[in-house]
């Protein structure tokens, strides 16, 4: 694991290295960068795959005192970590929060992305994202101490695979989910700054809305891709921001819930590696 000193602290990453296009890979809110290890193992081969863990609850690094934790302030982060690597005409892909993070560097910062790709994600009013995001958003308005024993149910398997947690956002991830938890139940520190985190990320519940009207801006390739049986993120949602993106494709992938990345890497992978070709890359 690579790390590297930010402005709101220190965010580890992972980083393939190699030849071919550059994939930088934004994960959801109680994940890290493990989100993406079978479309790593995949693309890899022949693309350079970097995923970092940004502080969204899974991570082990405390930000800085006062560290912008919002979905803006996370945007300016991502913008700040592709220019601190000098990342040229990346791929710029985010699956569930991750994809609502994209959203906002295309409309504001995108000079450093080449295609960008939203994989069933937070759009428009859909913030928070149904039941899962709203029970995530309520335990955000807990104590760090109340927060902290609410997360040490989510060690059970029959509450992690409730719709109340990542029950309806994976059909096959049970035991990565798992090992997202373990940094919030392992380290006190972590829970005081994300209940301050989903505070900030829940504040302005209008934010995805507007920030769609600016999406017209990126005029370069783009994948918009959508799970079939997506029971939070609604499909319609991937259809409309396919509209507005100008060079814009909508792809349904069967057989998967909202992480597509663990339900199904293999055709993530292809579907990411077909946009490269299409660009000529």
């Amino acid at each position: 694991m690579n790390e590297i000193e930010l402005s709101a602290g220190t965010v580890q990453y992972v980083d393939t290295g190699g030849d071919g296009p550059v994939v930088v890979l934004l994960h959801g809110l109680l994940m890290d960068a493990s989100l993406w290890d079978g479309v790593i193992a995949d693309l890899s081969a022949d693309h350079r795959c970097i995923a970092p863990t940004l502080p969204f609850g899974a991570h082990r690094r405390r930000m800085n005192d006062g560290a912008d934790l919002s979905l803006r302030g996370i945007a300016g982060l991502v913008v700040e970590f592709l220019d601190r690597l000098d990342l040229q005409d990346v791929v710029l892909v985010g699956n569930d929060t991750g994809g609502a993070v994209v959203q906002l560097v295309l409309g504001a910062e995108p000079k450093r992305v080449a295609e960008a790709v939203l994989a069933s994600c937070e759009a428009f009013d859909n913030l928070p994202p149904g039941l899962t995001g709203r029970v995530l958003a309520l335990s955000g308005k807990l104590s760090p101490r109340l927060f902290g024993a609410f997360m040490q149910q989510l060690r059970l398997k029959a509450v992690r695979r409730s719709p109340l947690a990542f029950g309806t956002l994976t059909k096959r991830g049970d035991a990565t989910t798992a090992r997202w938890i373990t940094p919030l139940l392992e380290q006190p520190e972590l829970r005081a700054e994300t209940v301050r985190m989903l505070r900030a990320v829940f504040a302005d519940s209008g934010l995805l809305t507007r920030a769609a009207e600016d999406l017209h801006r990126f005029d370069r390739p783009a994948l918009v891709v959508w799970a079939a049986e997506d029971r939070v993120m609604p499909p319609d949602h991937g259809r409309r921001l396919a509209k507005l993106l100008p060079q814009a494709t909508f792809v349904e992938v069967a057989d998967s819930y909202t992480l597509i990345p663990l339900d199904q890497p293999g055709e993530f992978a292809r579907l990411i590696r077909a946009l490269c070709a299409s660009a000529g890359r």
